[in-house]
């Protein structure tokens, strides 16, 4: 293969096995040479020469985020496939007690590190101390701040969401959310917070903190419809909740987003594009903290010191017709 590729042997097993230093181009010439060659790696004397498995566990805390955590694994597996490393994913169904039993699990399976995919709405219990092997984490903060942690930038995202929203000139907004104790609603309520007030506004009713259900988000709109009648925006925590302010404030008689502007958060499809017109909304960009994740993993599988603490990611505005008359 080496030979056919015209490379020495320790490039063509730098292309191989997805290490870095080595040209794109000679990548893909050592790669069409195996393809080729129908070039197969024997994965267990790999691993027995280096003592790694090339497995790296995927730990899912909670099913009821399993909406969350698939981009993630996802953005996760592009990675791991570039360096032909596989997954084997555990789900712990919520229980804290699995979670730990699990993680003690795919370490006696002898994976080289995990991938610990958490929940938004609560910390994260830390498990690098009791496992001994490399750990990141994703979509959820740990109890110990030396964990590498990717989390999306909740309040960021609000801060895009109110700037957009006040760019197409609306000042009288509302906010319609989930539960107060939700550490992501906190995130992102400071975000709109204080964006309003860098602008020289404020909110027109107090914030809706409710549950994430589409008939509490109907109920709630019709409140603050009726408390501010003049309003021109409504900023809610997620798609749902915007599906059934959009359909509340068009069942009012007003027009969206002529009368009434209405933001998503998410960019759930299932609800985002099945409203007329569609939904603004921000994407948290899972996909890219999946793989932020595991490539801060394989730099500390490699001995490199990548250092503790929280990594934010911004994510992007995906702007419809819910907001600019112009795509609705």
């Amino acid at each position: 293969m080496a030979q056919l590729a015209g490379v020495s042997l320790t490039t063509a097993s730098k292309a191989i096995n997805g290490r870095d230093r080595i040209s794109e181009a000679t990548r893909k010439r050592v790669l069409r040479a195996a393809k080729k060659l129908s070039y197969a790696p024997n994965l267990v004397a790999k691993s027995l020469a280096s003592g790694q498995s090339s497995i790296i566990g995927v730990l899912l805390r909670d099913p009821t985020v399993h909406r969350f955590a698939m981009p993630i694994v996802i953005g996760a597996q592009s990675v791991l496939e570039r360096r032909n490393f596989s997954a084997i994913i555990a789900d712990a169904r919520g229980v804290v007690e699995r979670f730990a039993d699990l993680a003690i699990m795919l370490r006696q399976r002898h994976v080289d590190g995990l991938v610990i995919v958490g929940d938004m709405q609560e910390p994260t219990p830390s498990l690098t101390e009791s496992v001994k092997i490399p750990c990141v984490y994703v979509y959820g903060a740990t109890s110990n701040s030396r964990d590498v942690v990717h989390l999306a930038d909740d309040f960021a995202g609000a801060v895009t969401v109110v700037n957009h929203l006040v760019a197409t000139g609306r000042a009288r907004i509302a906010h319609i959310t989930g539960p107060e104790h939700s550490p992501a609603v906190q995130e992102r309520v400071s975000g709109i917070a204080h964006c309003l007030n860098e602008h020289g506004l404020k909110l027109v009713t107090p914030v809706k903190y409710g549950t994430w259900s589409q008939r509490w988000a109907r109920q709630a709109t019709q409140d603050v419809l009726a408390e501010a009648p003049d309003i021109d925006a409504i900023a809610c925590g997620n798609d749902q909740l915007a599906a059934a302010a959009l359909e509340a404030v068009i069942a009012s008689g007003r027009r969206v987003p002529e009368d009434v502007a209405i933001t998503g958060y998410d960019n759930w499809t299932t609800f985002a594009l099945d409203t007329e017109p569609a939904l603004t909304t921000l994407d948290m960009d899972l996909e890219h903290l999946g793989a932020s994740a595991v490539n801060d993993l394989f730099a500390m599988i490699g001995g490199a010191r990548v250092g503790g603490g929280t990594r934010h990611h911004e994510g992007t505005l995906v702007i419809r017709g819910s907001t600019d008359p112009g795509r609705a």
